[in-house]
């Protein structure tokens, strides 16, 4: 028999799944943010007291991005008011720090800075500082810039401090800025990952207990900051200007470094995607440019595909590959390639027999399988035909340790997706972060794992690699970091078997 433990710690139990519907009676904001100052300032100041400074700030700089779809930080380092405020209050930054693109000697420090500027870190390694950079941020740029901290000590944590023209960033900026690396042969591994903020991206709680886990990372796969903005780029940069003002999202990224995707909501609007009505190809190609300016993904892996937001990375034991289930779709559905493209698809088989840690993580910004309302906006309706050539391709090759992870459907749902041949996948969703209710918690029966609706909660990956046969624990925490459901699995489960 294959190992496999199961632990149900909170839930009343149905016909074999763990479902749940919490009794909470939320009042937080609006899901959907808006695009009024009133909405915008609602979502500010519901998670904590913002100073007069911050909401002053907040309320010029949205003031300028709303005024018209072209609108940039060019615009807002243009402004006499708001760089003679922010000069008044010693503010330095805009946004950040926000750590990426961990390796096992490096990471990546992404800023955005008030206004043009050189921009320092300086790593404490050994007990002697190094400084990397300046690294400018120009207002081509939107004012951002990454700056590359290298040759750091595998397994080691390093304290960092980003200067701005010389100035240290104060301490308000972000509580803790520190670097841990992860070697790729690390006895242990621990990513969180969820999708669905919404507009409770600075949920204070939340940003804690994830905290309080220290994982090497943490996986947002869509609908996560800016939110129904269209084509409006203006308004698209006030969203992500939003999120940066949330004192709990920053004092996360200071130190956990995040990978996102993008789905419907934060690539333009409910189920869009390809070029939605009243788009332009040239209008999505701004929007990809922002959406990468505004996140500190491995941009090598982005710019060199020249289309979409899709890519693979290594954080110590798993392989990370982080899909487009977007813009690349084509016009119509139930034809070859319709979901991810003929390009993606090609690479994503390339990239999967190229993988070599003990697991991989899968993910799709929507649900792989059709158990919640029929695979509406996902695979089942769009393109069943490549859902199907990629776990045939899987299974062909005897792929090893392939977790699926999906999102867009509000609500912590787990399936298997067993196999003609006899081998399951194991489908793992946490589009939870918002605690918004979904569209029902699932079928139940053999198939489900749990079903989890209004609760806001986040999905956790821990990989051993000590014994013979590695193994990984899936973990579904709620926003007080109350464990909902636990399920370990061995790699040689998850390893497709010959045919016999």
């Amino acid at each position: 028999m294959p190992h496999i433990t199961v632990s149900i710690l909170f839930a009343s139990v149905a016909v074999g799944a763990l479902t749940c519907m919490a009794e909470s009676n939320w009042s937080y904001p609006a899901m959907h943010i808006g695009d009024s100052l009133a909405n915008h300032q609602a979502v500010l100041n519901y998670f904590e007291k913002q100073t007069d400074e911050v909401k002053q700030t907040d309320e010029r700089v949205f003031n300028i991005l709303a005024a018209k779809k072209s609108a940039s930080y060019a615009d807002i380092a243009a402004s006499p008011a708001i760089q003679k405020q922010c000069s008044d209050a010693g503010r330095l930054l805009f946004g950040g720090p926000m750590l990426g693109t961990l390796s096992p000697t490096s990471a990546t420090v992404w800023v955005r800075t008030v206004k043009p500027a050189a921009v320092t870190v300086t790593a404490e390694i050994n007990g002697k500082e190094v400084t990397y950079g300046p690294v400018n941020s120009t207002a081509a740029s939107d004012l951002v810039a990454r700056i590359p901290v290298m040759q750091l000590p595998a397994n080691s944590t390093i304290p960092y401090r980003v200067s701005v023209d010389g100035q240290p960033i104060p301490r308000y900026q972000a509580t803790n800025c520190v670097i841990r690396t992860c070697s790729d042969d690390a006895a242990q591994t621990r990513i969180v990952f969820g999708s669905c903020f919404h507009s409770r991206i600075g949920t204070p709680t939340l940003m804690t207990s994830i905290l309080q886990r220290q994982p090497k990372a943490c996986l947002f796969i869509g609908d996560i900051a800016a939110d129904d903005k269209n084509n409006h780029f203006g308004l698209v940069r006030a969203d992500y200007q939003l999120r940066d003002f949330h004192s709990a999202w920053r004092n996360l990224v200071a130190e956990i470094p995040v990978y996102t995707a993008w789905d419907d909501h934060d690539y333009y609007n409910n189920d869009a995607s390809g070029i939605p009505q009243g788009a332009t190809k040239e209008d999505m190609q701004t929007l990809r440019n922002l959406y990468i300016s505004s996140w500190n993904n491995p941009t090598a892996a982005c710019e060199d595909q020249q289309k979409g937001i899709f890519f693979h990375t290594r954080v110590g034991a798993f392989d990370v590959i982080l899909l487009d289930t977007r813009s690349l779709r084509g016009t119509k559905k139930g034809t070859p390639a319709a979901f991810l493209g003929a390009e993606q698809m090609a690479w994503l088989k390339k990239e999967l027999l190229s993988c070599k840690g003990s697991f991989i993580i899968l993910s799709s910004g929507t649900m792989w399988s059709d158990y919640i309302t029929n695979g509406k906006d996902s695979w089942g309706v769009w393109d069943q035909q490549g859902r199907e050539e990629i776990f045939s391709f899987i299974e062909a090759n005897k792929i090893p340790g392939v977790l699926l992870i999906s999102g867009d459907r509000h609500g912590a749902r787990g399936f298997k997706i067993p196999r003609p041949s006899g081998y399951i996948f194991y489908e793992l969703e946490a589009a939870s972060l918002g605690g918004w209710t979904g569209p029902g918690a699932g079928p139940g029966g053999d198939v489900q794992l749990y079903g989890i609706l209004a609760t806001m909660a986040f999905g956790e990956f821990t990989c051993d690699t000590t014994p013979r046969d590695p193994t990984v624990t899936f973990n579904l925490r709620d926003q007080h970091n109350k464990e909902l459901y636990s399920l370990t699995l061995t790699r040689s489960q998850l390893t497709p078997k010959t045919k016999e």
